[in-house]
């Protein structure tokens, strides 16, 4: 039988997480974990790259689909976000702009007329261990939680979200199949 722990599972946002307390109302926030094998990095940058510029093909196509239904409404494009992100000195991973380094997690994220977005890449500790407890088994966690600024933002965050929850799993799964980078990878981009 398969070990839970090494599955992708649904957490609260944590606490420790920056993301936490960004926005004073919330219309959602949701976390997804797993553990990190032995060896693997613990950079947080390392592993948001990982996850977020390596996505399943099946993404591609939905961020085209959605690229079509929202460039007439005024919203960013990944098409434009990924233009932002090519420019000298951008500090972005993939179509996210990075807002905040700490030692063990990174905060990316988006704003826009109608809403706006943090999502987080915290490695700690597997629940039931002390922070900062050295050694043991440590989970990389992605949180999320977004802000709407009107009827918009509401509306398209309920069509969505499900694509979204969906889209953070199979970035964690596919990145647990693949093999997480190895701790040697924790230099700044050091990905291939």
């Amino acid at each position: 039988m398969p070990n839970p722990l090494n599955r992708v599972h649904a957490v609260d946002v944590p606490a420790e997480s920056a993301v936490a307390t960004v926005y004073a109302s919330t219309q959602l926030a949701d976390a997804f974990a797993v553990r990190l094998p032995d060896g693997a990095t613990r950079d947080p940058e390392t592993l948001a790259r990982f996850i977020l510029e390596q996505q399943p093909a099946w993404v591609d196509g939905l961020m085209q689909v959605r690229d079509t239904l929202v460039g007439g409404l005024g919203l960013k494009t990944a098409k434009q976000l990924r233009a932002e992100g090519a420019k000298p000195g951008a500090a972005r991973i993939g179509i996210f702009r990075i807002y905040e380094t700490r030692p063990h997690e990174i905060i990316v994220g988006e704003d826009d007329h109608h809403l706006d977005f943090r999502a987080s890449v915290l490695v700690r500790p597997e629940p039931g261990r002390a922070a900062g407890e050295a050694g043991g088994p440590q989970q990389v966690v992605v949180s999320t939680v977004v802000h709407c600024h009107n009827l918009l933002g509401r509306s398209y965050l309920t069509l969505i979200a499900p694509f979204h929850r969906q889209v953070v799993q199979a970035g964690l799964r596919r990145a647990l199949r693949s093999g997480w980078p190895p701790a040697a990878a924790q230099a700044k981009g050091a990905l291939a």
